[in-house]
């Protein structure tokens, strides 16, 4: 065996930072070398690694010291910590009941009651238990030493209305007799429900409720309903204002001649839209068609069926876009627009307005103030047209001011408009020429019918790639 002494000299051993890994360096070499696998252990121990000793790795490298002098080598390796299981809540109520479709009969008619049967609690029940963060598994270091592990994170309770926390803070539970609705940012909240057993009309009037909204009939032209919870039609929604915090789910379809609008914080979901005005906060669901509408969606607008057809008007989804069919064969003009949250787009558009007025304003005042310098210089400036001047001065400074923030607020939303690789217009059976689609701040024509394609936004260009 060879000396301690010429071990030290030859050999030298690293611990990592996270002392997750020993490695061991050939320092210095004359002549011939000779090792053993006990003097590699010897070393090691001396510089304190006693955990996960890689023993077919100093055998390799006692047989053959040579294939190993440009280390340095790997020579232990420790046992990482595993970090806990998060902590979640668990909502006890059957949520998937309050959006069920309408029941199907033999005969091919629909049962509309079954739509009434919703998720409804009684005060005092128990909707939602949150459990705890799992503890982690400690890790070994090559030192031998423990390796603390962290915990899971814990999970947010998100309260909404009408209900109420135990003190451990471990279980949510019913202030009142209602509907258990989640809406925006997963707030659960427990919303007593209004029923109206016919149309919305005349006879009805406009409802603005607290809670949720169930109709059971059509929702006419010229009125408004407003909701904190959901809205369920068992009929079909007119060109009215029907607007929810939480979704809003019509079985018939939304026939709006360009009247009214449709707006939910969370989902739309209905069988056809039609000349209608449709917004949701995360999906707009559509069973048969979209014809000549806007609609907007903060994450997908899927319109998947029978037909499944996007035809005329502009969609746009802040995520994805799919359909069956989009456009026709007579190329009537369809626009699709993916990848930017729709109200951005919006945004920029009237900030771009708002620059050229800015600049027209800004540039009438400029020639303005350029006369009256003129006739200053000259010596014949009034006193009445000293103080249009300095007005006109102090709102040229104004106005390039609002022009800069103007601008800047531009610069920020075409940043986000550049990231969109992950945004697609999938496309199962055909699309049509005439169709526009715009991922981000680029857009493609359709020019020719495209069948089973997915846009994607790949290396600065909207590229077709087979749906899959």
């Amino acid at each position: 065996m060879i000396q301690d002494s010429d071990l030290a000299e030859m050999l030298q051993v690293t611990v990592s930072e996270d002392k997750m890994q020993a490695f061991l360096t050939f320092k210095r070499v004359d002549g011939e070398i000779k090792l053993t696998v006990p003097d590699l252990e010897l070393v090691l121990a001396a510089e304190g690694v006693t955990y996960g000793i890689q023993s077919d790795v100093l055998a390799q490298i006692a047989a053959k010291p040579q294939n190993f002098l440009h280390g340095p080598n790997i020579v232990a390796i420790g046992l990482p910590p595993q970090k806990g299981t998060d902590g979640y809540i668990k909502v006890l109520i059957d949520e998937d009941s309050q959006t069920r479709k309408p029941l199907e009969r033999e005969d091919g008619s629909v049962d509309y009651r079954e739509v009434t049967r919703l998720a409804n609690v009684k005060a005092g029940q128990l909707i939602a238990e949150r459990y705890p963060p799992g503890p982690g598994t400690p890790g070994i270091a090559v030192t031998g030493e423990e390796i603390p592990a962290k915990e899971g994170k814990e999970a947010v309770l998100k309260l909404g209305k009408n209900v109420v926390v135990n003190p451990e803070k471990t279980g949510i539970y019913a202030a009142i007799d209602g509907l258990v609705t989640r809406t925006e940012k997963d707030k659960l909240n427990v919303f007593p429900v209004y029923e109206v057993n016919g149309d919305v009309d005349y006879t009805v009037g406009n409802i603005d409720f607290v809670g949720t909204v169930v109709i059971r009939g059509n929702v006419l032209t010229g009125f408004r309903i407003r909701a904190a919870g959901d809205i369920r039609v068992t009929g079909g929604i007119e060109g009215a204002e029907v607007e929810s915090e939480g979704s809003i789910e019509v079985n018939g379809g939304i026939i709006g001649s360009h009247k009214g609008y449709v707006k939910a914080g969370r989902n739309v979901r209905c069988s056809f839209i039609q000349e209608g005005n449709v917004t949701a906060g995360e999906d707009v669901l559509v069973t048969q068609s979209i014809m000549h509408s806007n609609v907007r969606a903060g994450k997908n607008v899927i319109c998947l069926g029978s037909k499944g057809l996007i035809v005329g008007g502009l969609t746009q989804a802040g995520e994805k876009v799919t359909a069956r069919m989009i456009g026709n064969a007579m190329s009537t003009a369809t626009a699709i627009e993916v990848g930017v949250q729709p109200e951005l787009r919006q945004q920029l558009n009237e900030l771009r307005a708002t620059i050229r007025q800015l600049t027209e304003s800004l540039d009438k005042t400029e020639k303005a103030l350029a006369m009256l310098n003129q006739m200053a210089a000259a010596g014949n400036l009034t006193q009445e047209r000293l103080a249009m001047r300095i007005k006109l001065a102090a709102t040229s400074r104004q106005t390039e001011q609002d022009l800069q923030s103007a601008k800047e607020a531009v610069l920020e939303i075409e940043k986000t408009l550049e990231n969109a690789e992950s945004a697609r217009v999938d496309v199962v059976h055909s699309i049509y020429g005439g169709t526009k689609i715009v991922i981000g701040r680029y857009t493609r024509f359709i020019k020719d019918t495209v069948q089973r394609v997915s846009f994607r936004f790949i290396d600065g260009e909207i590229v077709p790639v087979p749906y899959v």
